[in-house]
Order: C-alpha cells, then sequence, then structure tokens
C-alpha cells in the first residue's frame, strides 16, 4: 500500500490521505492537474493553507487569471514574487504564495544567462516580445521553469503548483517539451547557421542557399517578422541549448518520488474523462500519482428517502390521496385562504427538491463508478459542495477539512 492511501471496501476505492501526504517530509512538491474550471485553484491553496497549519514552509505557485487566490487568502494582489500570508501557520509552519507572470519569469532567464548588453537586445526584440507573452505553451514552459527555480532556492519544503488553465489537461507534461524542442530545433538552427558559417564559405553559403529559403520565408512570415526572428535567433545563440536542458531537468523531478500529483476534477463526465486521460498518462510517463479529488460532490442527509418514493409522496400530495382533510388540516387549510401555499404544496415542493438532488447524487455516482472502473486503484478523496465561493481564508480552511475527511457532507 503507497502512503497516503487508507484501504476501505472492494466496492469503492482506496480513500485519499490527504493529512498523510501533507504531512510527509519526503513530500516536496504537489503538483494540482485537471481540466479547467474544476477547482485546482481553490484545491492548491487550500491544501497551502492546511499544510502550513500542520507545520510545514509551503508555498503555492498559482496560474489563475481570476485572482481569487489572492482575495481569499487577504493579499491585495499577487506576483512573481512569493509573499508571505498573514494569519496562516502553525509551529514552524508558515505559507506563501505567488501567481506566475509568463513573460516576467522569461525576462529572469534572459537576463540570468546572457550579458547585460546581449540581454537588452533580446528584451527589445518584437518577435522575443511576442513569443514570450503568448506563444503556444510558453505558460506551462515557464510554470516548469518557475517550479524549477522554486526547489532550487530551497526556502521551502513543500511547493504546491496549481497548473494553467489549458485546453487540455496533458498539455502541462507536453507544451514545455515543445517549447525546449522549437528553440533548440532544426528551424532556428538553419535561421542561426548563416552567422555560425564564417568567411567566403558563409557568404557563399548565404547567397546561394539561404536566398532561397529566405525568399520562402519572407513570403511566409513576412520580411519584418524575418528579420526579427533573425535578429532573435542572433542574440539567443548562446541560450538555446538551455531550454530543453532545463525542460528535461524539470520533467525529471516531476518523476521524482519526492513528487506527487493530485488530478482534480468534479462528478461530470468530461472531466473524469480527462481526468481519467491524466492517470493513464502520469502512469505511462512513471510520474507519482497521489490520487483524486473529486470537488463539488452532492450529498443528502436524508438518503434513505429515494428519488422514487419522494416524487410518489409529492404526488399524492398534490392529487389529496394520502392527505387527511379532516379537522386536524382545516385550520392550516383556512390560513391558506389568502392565495398563500398551503402546508401540502410547500410540502410536495420539498419533496421534488429531494427528488432532484437524489437524481444528481446517483448521476454523480454513476460517473464515480465508470472511473473507479477503470481505475479501481487511484485513491479517491470527495470534496463535498459548498453553498457559494470560497472567498476567503475562513473557506479555503473548510476546503481543507473536506480534503482531509475524504467524503462529501452526508455520505
Amino acid at each position: 500500500m503507497s502512503e497516503g492511501v487508507d484501504t476501505v471496501g472492494l466496492d469503492t476505492p482506496p480513500r485519499l490521505a490527504v493529512d498523510r501526504l501533507l504531512d510527509d517530509p519526503k513530500t516536496r512538491i504537489v503538483v494540482c492537474c485537471g481540466a479547467g474550471g474544476v477547482g485546482k485553484t481553490t484545491t492548491a491553496a487550500a491544501l497551502g493553507v492546511r499544510a502550513a497549519e500542520r507545520g510545514r514552509k509551503a508555498v503555492v505557485l498559482t496560474i489563475d487569471p481570476a485572482r481569487r487566490l489572492a482575495q481569499s487568502m487577504g493579499i491585495d494582489s499577487l506576483d512573481n514574487t512569493p509573499r508571505k500570508v498573514a494569519a496562516v501557520g502553525a509551529g514552524d509552519g508558515e505559507l506563501h504564495a505567488m501567481m506566475l507572470d509568463m513573460k516576467r519569469t522569461f525576462d529572469e532567464i534572459v537576463e540570468a544567462h546572457a550579458d547585460g548588453e546581449r540581454a537588452q537586445a533580446i528584451l527589445a526584440n518584437p518577435f522575443y516580445q511576442s513569443l514570450s507573452a503568448g506563444f503556444a505553451g510558453t505558460q506551462e514552459y515557464m510554470a516548469m521553469e518557475k517550479l524549477g527555480q522554486l526547489r532550487a532556492r530551497d526556502d521551502w519544503d513543500l511547493i504546491i503548483v496549481d497548473t494553467p488553465p489549458s485546453r487540455s489537461a496533458l498539455d502541462f507534461l507536453d507544451a514545455p517539451k515543445r517549447l525546449g524542442s522549437f528553440l533548440d530545433g532544426k528551424f532556428i538552427r538553419v535561421l542561426m547557421a548563416p552567422a555560425k558559417v564564417g568567411g567566403r564559405a558563409g557568404m557563399k553559403f548565404l547567397n546561394v542557399g539561404m536566398s532561397m529559403m529566405t525568399g520562402t520565408l519572407s513570403k511566409l512570415m513576412g520580411a519584418s517578422l524575418l528579420k526579427d526572428v533573425q535578429t532573435f535567433v542572433a542574440a539567443m545563440d548562446t541560450m538555446f541549448g538551455g531550454f530543453r536542458t532545463r525542460a528535461d531537468a524539470t520533467f525529471r523531478l516531476l518523476q521524482a518520488p519526492g513528487t506527487a500529483f493530485l488530478v482534480v476534477a468534479a462528478p461530470e463526465p468530461d472531466a473524469l474523462r480527462e481526468a481519467a486521460y491524466f492517470v493513464e498518462r502520469l502512469a505511462a510517463e512513471s510520474m507519482p500519482l497521489a490520487g483524486l479529488v473529486l470537488n463539488r460532490v452532492h450529498g443528502s442527509g436524508a438518503d434513505q428517502l429515494s428519488a422514487e418514493r419522494a416524487l410518489a409522496a409529492a404526488e399524492n400530495l398534490e392529487e389529496g390521496g394520502i392527505v387527511d382533510q379532516e379537522s386536524g388540516k382545516a385550520g392550516l387549510r383556512d390560513a391558506a385562504d389568502d392565495g398563500s401555499p398551503d402546508v401540502d404544496e410547500i410540502t410536495a415542493g420539498l419533496l421534488r427538491l429531494h427528488a432532484e438532488r437524489m437524481q444528481v447524487i446517483a448521476r454523480e455516482q454513476r460517473t464515480r463508478d465508470r472511473f473507479t472502473s477503470l481505475h479501481p486503484e487511484v485513491a479517491v478523496a470527495e470534496v463535498a459542495a459548498l453553498p457559494g465561493d470560497v472567498h476567503d481564508l475562513a473557506g479555503l480552511r473548510a476546503i481543507g477539512e473536506r480534503l482531509s475527511a475524504g467524503v462529501p457532507a452526508g455520505a
């Protein structure tokens, strides 16, 4: 049995022991991943708060464009620098939080690996500015770059990563390699070739071979963009190999025993289908999966009353089939003569609401069971749905308690 897992009956998945995972000093990195809109940011923040209040020195790295994390932690704003969260922590525990600034992280790489004059030339280059601000895969690459930087500083004993809101959760694993391959790939090398070949040989190569390619690229990219790219490539020449090297190093860090992946999902078919893909991909990449966090799970304190029985009772009330119409009800009915709903109507409405709730619970259970049938070995923590959005530390603590319990309210 792996760490952070409690076994239960054969018909249910093992329960994810979140507190055991957070308390284990060998756990150095927790990566929250999954489809967009399933609560990754809230989960990451709640884990950070809970870890700090259990004595860990934790930092949460989020890539949340809505900036809800800062507000819930009582911080005016988050940026590329970790900021301490006041009023969180116990013993030696403390919590820092930061929001990835994709462009600033790219700028820091340039400034760290190029001399002052060359760095300024790169930072001012129009192609670099487009690449660093929005090139496909840049955000995921920079998230991993920042993770590597945080791990190298060794200021925290636990790093919790909220992965980017990608179209697909798998982009988080694929994009760093894609960008690293692009920056160290054949296209870039071809553009660099003229600068690397000296003397007449270089001029001959440029005038014969490159003139044809440059003419074609000018048509595809535009002469101005091609010039910007070639200027960028010349300035970045000494740095290209480092991108792939760092991407590979961070990828190995994700495979290390001290890393734990938490796949976050909602009890909905699309989200759990994406979760299943991610579980399979993590296994294929030999990355350590801790378990599944199933958010916004509905429960009921009256689940002994089925949807079918509730609907039948509501229909009987509405039709007067089982209602005592004698003196015991007369006073109530007389009081309802002003047009307001009577007791039977209110009761029937509540029964129908309960039936709808039980149908939602049954649908969520079937969806979860399909996932469990495919991956019975994956530990699961079910987090009860809250009545409203999380907007403060109290809400994050409530989520942390539900994560620790691992089962929804009323279950």
